[in-house]
């Protein structure tokens, strides 16, 4: 079986990670044979709390070819499904910290679910920004002349 992996590359430029979970998602099964085939776009995507759920927005799932569905809805909400206790605590931080909820990777797990990697973060400042450019490219940089020598 073919592990999928699809990251929100943005988020680790434009924000600071503090916590992830790990979370499954409510799917329709032309959206997880979409998604196995990698044609999912996390790039806008974000989570909210409403009514003791968990909530992904903007999650652009493209349709699968082979489906029947005209009126499929790419960017239609999804539930996350996770823990009532977990819900709580990131619900919590959400609102005393002005942290926010980002999903930034999907993955199929063991059995071939699909599962989300939600993640509580803060955004960087500009300075922060310019930081992680300049490691990148140091980090190439030794990347490069390790592979020369």
């Amino acid at each position: 079986m073919k592990n999928i992996e699809i990251l929100n590359r943005k988020a680790t430029y434009l924000y600071n990670f503090i916590q992830t979970y790990e979370a499954g998602i409510l799917l329709s099964g032309p959206e997880v044979k979409s998604i196995k085939a990698g044609n999912a776009n996390m790039s806008d995507a974000y989570c909210m709390v409403e009514h003791g759920e968990v909530w992904i927005k903007n999650l652009n799932i493209n349709p699968y070819k082979q489906s029947a569905d005209a009126e499929y809805n790419p960017k239609q909400n999804r539930k996350l499904l996770l823990n009532k206790d977990e819900i709580r605590k990131i619900e919590r931080k959400i609102s005393e910290k002005g942290l926010t909820l980002i999903p930034y990777k999907i993955y199929t797990a063991d059995r071939g679910i699909i599962k989300v990697e939600i993640v509580l973060v803060s955004g960087k400042k500009s300075y922060d920004k310019r930081e992680s450019i300049k490691e990148k490219d140091e980090k190439r940089n030794l990347d490069r002349n390790f592979k020369i020598s």
